[in-house]
């Protein structure tokens, strides 16, 4: 079920009714109507994998019961790494069994003595890498003692499949969450109405930016042979919009339907694209995964080699970002994306020496950070290139093709709609401007709401109903 589709407009009210006028009254009964909600969600697409969650569920709330329960630090610890073993174990085979698999028989075959193992028809679960976060960071948090292990398997259930944050998050930690399940919680006008303002600028990021954005980038990536330097240039900038809208356009959706329940979730992008450095966009840009892997993974490895000094924060932070890319996809475009990310910290961290994931306060930029901010932004198109492409060769083939200015730098629009062309940018400018003006600390003014639901409705791409980027994660 997409939350750009007619489903979820008739299934989130029926769910905000029934939550709210027919079991407002029972806890219990609540928590578990956002569980059978959820189910019938994921289900949408294929109940077939309904098991996976049940799995998971179950795996984890008996293995924190466990956690609790003893006190032998041996014990415990054995508790963890088998919980950390299944989590890992089941995400790994079906993300990555089939890419481990294949460099394994090309490694052979480089050596000289070619092997033929046939590799698996794995289709991947949607949402797997999301909620297998999630529900280990639930079991790391009780072993570290940040969290008592609950007894309340329909809550912690529910906390594991909650409908909104399923497929593509926010990645929410267990200490935020799952809180928010065991106490009563009360119908509240003003954050309903807010959740309906953010949902509607999730639509509004989603069907007229991403999917307008989606017809260029997709035909400029598809047929960059075809074009020339400008025009590749462009598609690479279209296509930093796309992701944008389309993944922090599904996180404000998600956000605001959990408002609308009554439950907090946490912020997943804060403008990135204002961002003066990558470390900033990183603090920025998926807020939830970032965090998830400063917290279980960077400051971990970081103590471990802490008498290295930066050159440890070096390693750290450069090993956190493979794994980021190994995150995101099995191949290896992917990991080079996320290794592009982690060397861009070195010189910050040369320069300070500090760890770059502190909490220092995110401020707009002013005229003097123009320069800062432009020069940011085509940082990130340039290495978003090979998080597009379908795979390495298609990324450097595509990035010579803007360096070595082929065929002139004038732009070649051939093909393309020339009016839905000057929608586009447009809307990306309307979408910077209310951006800047959330940026400053306002809230959605009085314009918002008509102004939002015209871009809406004359340039929303409603042709088709196109699936979320982060879908495939």
């Amino acid at each position: 079920m997409l939350f750009n589709s007619l489903d979820f407009a008739l299934f989130l009210p029926i769910v905000f009714a029934l939550y709210w006028f027919v079991f407002q009254k029972n806890l219990k009964a609540q928590n578990a109507l956002v569980l059978v909600a959820s189910y019938v969600f994921y289900g949408w697409w294929d109940w077939s994998f309904l098991w996976l969650i049940l799995f998971s569920t179950l795996v984890n709330y008996l293995f924190a019961i466990g956690l609790g329960k003893y006190e032998k630090e041996r014990t415990r610890k054995l508790l963890l790494w088998a919980s950390l073993a299944v989590n890992l174990g089941f995400l790994g085979f079906f993300k990555y069994y089939n890419f481990f698999l294949d460099n394994f028989v090309q490694a052979f075959s480089f050596l000289g003595h070619p092997i033929s193992i046939k590799g698996l028809d794995i289709v991947l679960p949607i949402g797997i890498s999301f909620y297998t976060f999630q529900t280990m960071s639930y079991t790391m948090d009780v072993y570290y003692e940040k969290l008592k292990p609950t007894k309340d398997i329909i809550a912690f259930g529910a906390f594991v499949s909650f409908f909104p944050q399923l497929i593509a998050g926010p990645i929410e930690r267990a200490t935020n969450l799952l809180p928010q399940f065991h106490t009563k919680r009360k119908l509240d006008y003003a954050k309903a109405v807010e959740g309906c303002q953010q949902i509607l600028w999730g639509l509004f990021k989603k069907i007229v930016i991403a999917d307008n954005c989606a017809e260029y980038a997709n035909k400029i990536f598809e047929n960059y042979q075809d074009y020339n330097s400008a025009t590749l240039l462009l598609g690479a900038i279209f296509y930093a919009f796309q992701i944008y809208g389309d993944f922090s356009g599904y996180s404000d959706i998600a956000i605001g339907s959990s408002s609308l329940l009554g439950f907090s979730l946490m912020p997943n992008f804060a403008f990135p694209y204002f961002s003066k450095s990558i470390p900033e966009f990183w603090k920025r840009w998926h807020i939830s995964l970032t965090t998830w892997f400063a917290e279980y993974l960077f400051f971990p490895l970081a103590f471990s080699l802490r008498k290295y000094k930066k050159y440890g924060i070096i390693l750290s932070i450069v090993f956190v970002f493979f794994i980021s890319g190994l995150w995101h996809g099995p191949s290896w475009h992917y990991i080079l994306w996320g290794l592009f990310h982690g060397l861009l910290f070195i010189p910050s961290i040369l320069k300070t020496g500090t760890n770059p994931f502190n909490q220092n306060k995110l401020n707009a930029p002013t005229l003097k950070d123009v320069h800062l901010v432009l020069s940011t932004f085509f940082i990130i198109c340039f290495t978003s290139i090979f998080f597009r492409a379908n795979d390495v060769s298609q990324a450097v083939n595509f990035i010579k093709g803007i360096a070595t200015l082929k065929s002139g730098i004038s732009l070649n629009i051939n093909g393309i709609n020339l009016y839905q062309f000057v929608v586009t940018i447009i809307a990306i400018i309307y979408l910077m401007l209310q951006d800047y003006h959330l940026m400053k600390k306002y809230k959605f003014g009085l314009l918002f709401l008509p102004s939002t639901l015209f871009m809406i409705f004359y340039f929303g791409h409603f042709k088709s109903t196109a699936s979320f980027i982060y879908f495939q994660f």
